[in-house]
């Protein structure tokens, strides 16, 4: 068997985007099954004559009778959670589970590979990163180890087609995080008996009627370094979904829908709208790249009238690096959450978000049944109530979670009509984290047009 990987858990108050947030780089596509093996070969290609050294290993330990090892990245208090209910299962089963955080392991996957030592199970953080491991013979399908057909119905909508590779199951969502999401400052929400929008429309009807009642609706600010314009990107994508739906979406991250697609421009349209409109932004079109993103949210609770009143940002907000002190300790009182309308009210809902898909990287019966272990809705139970760990399984317990907030974001994936993959995470990332994030921040600052923008993240798409 070959060896694995697992992503960099960013520091409290990072400079490009947190943990929950795109983690750019990876060029393999997204959703898109038959494509991820075309996407995976360049990764593949550059590693091949190393790997081929690692061909006689099955790797891990569950294959000869030790304990199932899984690696995954994910925050400690995540990691300890699952790890405590694995134990219980495991020792119920008769098999002996070793679970062992690491960092980046999307990056230490490569090294692993060529080392020929990788873990049983690996819960990876894109798409993209699972393809580029069954690219290179590293995983094996989950189609016969797993009931998908329950699956499916227990998951949220689109849960299983992010791990697909070829039309075969290769990674099962495990954790996810929602980033269609808009955050208010709940208390003077409610007083102002303001709505919770519907639609797109009723949003810019919302945000029309605070410009009205004297305030300022959208916070908006984007800085994060070397990052800079991933939060523009967020909301592309959330717009490209509800205009194209989820096919159009697939399409455009693979390219086969170009950024000039009206489609696309429809999605800007709107953007353009929210963001350079005179009086949408708190500080105006100069404050949006020029302010750090993680100072968003706090003018919604200044003394007196909020700065500004909405948010759109991703569930990893919830936190004391990115809310006032006060607020994040009584966070139910303080910070409302709703999810980012669809373009018709009633109309296709598709979320944007993330999360880590577990992989199997042995044939060993034991590995087969942590897999099946790691495929419940009870394996979060110790790590909901104690960290930012949301379920993607629509029958889990709701009242695990630690508040109101954090349920009513978690319905807003199991709502949603399908669940779909930061884009830009598995665009090429001289696109992804290159030229998306750079002519949308030069469209920001007033620097060129959308079109011209647009046009240039066309023309630095990679020809092969």
């Amino acid at each position: 068997m070959w060896c694995l990987s697992h992503r960099r858990v960013p520091s409290p108050v990072p400079a490009g985007p947190p943990l929950g947030a795109p983690t750019k780089g990876i060029s393999p596509m997204l959703q898109r099954r038959t494509r991820r093996k075309m996407a995976a070969t360049a990764v593949a290609g550059a590693l091949a004559l190393t790997a081929a050294a690692c061909g006689g290993d099955d790797g891990g330990s569950g294959d000869d009778g030790g304990p199932v090892t899984i690696w995954m990245s994910l925050d400690q208090s995540v990691v300890d959670g699952i790890d405590k209910q694995m134990q219980i299962a495991a020792e119920e089963a008769g098999i002996e589970v070793n679970i062992e955080r690491v960092d980046g392991i999307d990056k230490l996957i490569k090294t692993k590979i060529q080392a020929g030592d990788t873990p049983d199970i690996a819960l990876l953080p894109q798409p993209g990163v699972v393809a580029s491991v069954v690219e290179l013979g590293a995983a094996f399908p989950l189609d016969d180890v797993l009931d998908t057909d329950a699956l499916e119905s227990s998951m949220v909508a689109g849960a299983l087609d992010a791990g697909m590779v070829d039309d075969q199951l290769y990674g099962l969502l495990t954790s996810m995080n929602v980033k269609s999401l808009i955050f208010y400052p709940k208390k003077a929400f409610e007083e102002a008996g303001y709505p919770q929008p519907e639609s797109l429309d009723e949003l810019t009807e919302l945000a029309d009627q605070i410009k009205s009642d004297g305030g300022t609706p959208w916070c908006l600010t984007m800085e994060s370094g070397d990052a800079t314009g991933w939060v523009a990107t967020d909301w592309m994508e959330d717009l490209v979904m509800r205009y194209g739906g989820a096919d159009a979406y697939n399409d455009w991250v693979s390219h086969d829908l170009p950024f000039t697609d009206p489609v696309v421009k429809e999605a800007a349209a709107y953007f353009e709208n929210v963001a350079l409109t005179e009086g949408n932004v708190l500080g105006g079109q100069q404050a949006i790249t020029a302010t750090p993103f993680t100072e968003a949210a706090r003018p919604m609770f200044d003394e007196g009238e909020p700065g500004c009143w909405l948010l759109k940002q991703g569930s990893f907000f919830v936190g004391p690096d990115f809310l006032p002190e006060d607020v994040f300790a009584n966070l139910d009182e303080e910070l409302g959450v709703m999810g980012f309308p669809p373009a018709e009210a009633g109309g296709e809902n598709p979320v944007l978000g993330g999360g880590d898909l577990a992989v199997l990287m042995s044939e060993s019966e034991d590995a087969k049944t942590a897999m099946n272990l790691l495929a419940t809705a009870d394996i979060g139970k110790d790590a909901a109530p104690v960290s930012s760990f949301i379920s993607p399984f629509k029958d889990f317990d709701a009242s695990l979670y630690p508040s109101e907030t954090t349920r009513t974001i978690a319905n807003v994936a199991y709502d949603s009509t399908a669940f779909l993959f930061d884009g830009s995470d598995s665009m090429p990332a001289e696109v992804g984290a290159g030229s998306f994030w750079k002519e949308m921040t030069a469209w920001l600052n007033g620097d060129t047009d959308i079109d011209t923008a647009l046009q240039n993240i066309d023309d630095s798409w990679p020809s092969s």
